[in-house]
């Protein structure tokens, strides 16, 4: 490869990361302008059942081939699913009701903090003074964010109730993401995502039967139809692409970088379709939060190209998450 087909390469590799980082801000924007519109679960679950049918396809042919495997490990895929679809995303919809755009990806882009933190107490993995020092930026941050600048109010605990619910979203991640490393051998990325989402699907179906019965009127019109469709085909299907793309090119741990501008995306369609507003407290957060990831980010590099597999580690981390 010539240098300067090396050098559009990378410059295209980063087009693939930042359009795929820009869809998943577009989820966020959907969770909070959808509020008044559709309950948190018949969101989620109409999201994923029109990913279902829109990847069956594209799936099925290689879900058949590998299901004796699947069908060996389906106490883990049950886990998976529950954790990473049901869940997860169904935590963004509930928060979506009580905070802002702005915040639910800011907090969102906690969830390599928390990977660390799970991954020191369950696999011993060391954390080293600048790992630590990583940690405690992101906490502060995220505790300005939540506590709207006055820490104090943590004795009262009068903050907002949907920033807690997406930071429970992202430690769901964080722990969804640990288990997508440690996916079973022999199974595709394909297999393992399309099977999630069918369990995932199945597993949303009682919650969203009982929220059906609370609510009366028609929740499928011209305002929630197509943002289903965004969060069901663009959301969940062509970002994979993209950042698969990206891992490609440039490889997990660049492309992983780029997924924190997505505060940058989600403050921006939330100025310009839900007239949120950003402020210096805003801009406070993001600056620990993105410090501490770095800072954390930075140690963990070395060590990581090092150690024996741990390429697959953060490939699976980094390539299989398409679950925002």
């Amino acid at each position: 490869m010539t240098g300067k087909s090396h050098h559009y390469s990378i410059a295209t590799g980063y087009l693939f990361a930042l359009g795929a980082t820009a869809i998943w801000s577009g989820n966020f924007i959907v969770a909070r302008g959808l509020s008044d519109h559709i309950p948190p679960v018949s969101l989620a679950f109409f999201r994923w059942m029109t990913a279902v049918l829109v990847f069956t396809p594209f799936a099925i042919k290689g879900m058949i081939r590998e299901w004796p495997l699947v069908r060996q490990h389906l106490v883990y895929f049950c886990i998976t699913s529950f954790i990473g679809v049901t869940c997860f995303n169904t935590f963004i919809y509930i928060a979506g009701h009580t905070t802002t755009a702005m915040n639910l990806s800011l907090i969102a882009i906690t969830f390599p903090i928390f990977i660390m933190i799970f991954s020191r107490f369950f696999f011993q993995e060391a954390l080293c003074i600048k790992k630590g020092t990583g940690v405690i930026l992101v906490f502060t941050g995220v505790v300005f964010l939540i506590t709207r600048g006055a820490p104090s109010t943590l004795m009262n605990i009068s903050f907002a109730v949907g920033d807690l619910w997406m930071l429970a979203a992202s430690v769901l991640f964080a722990i969804y993401s640990l288990l997508l490393k440690r996916k079973p051998g022999g199974i595709s990325v394909y297999s393992l995502q399309f099977t999630c989402f069918v369990m995932g699907l199945i597993f949303l179906l009682p919650f969203f039967v009982w929220e059906q019965s609370q609510v009366h009127g028609d929740l499928l019109n011209q305002t929630t139809i197509p943002a289903i469709l965004y969060v069901g085909i663009f959301a969940s299907l062509c970002a994979f692409v993209l950042w698969n793309q990206a891992i490609v090119t440039l490889g997990p741990s660049k492309a992983g970088m780029v997924y924190y501008t997505l505060p940058l995306f989600s403050g921006f369609l939330g100025y310009l379709f839900l007239n949120e507003t950003m402020g210096i407290l805003h801009f406070f957060s993001m600056v620990l939060i993105f410090s501490g990831i770095v800072i954390t980010n930075h140690e963990s590099r070395p060590k990581f190209e090092s150690r024996p597999g741990a390429e697959k580690t953060l490939d699976s981390i980094s390539k299989d998450n398409i679950s925002h």
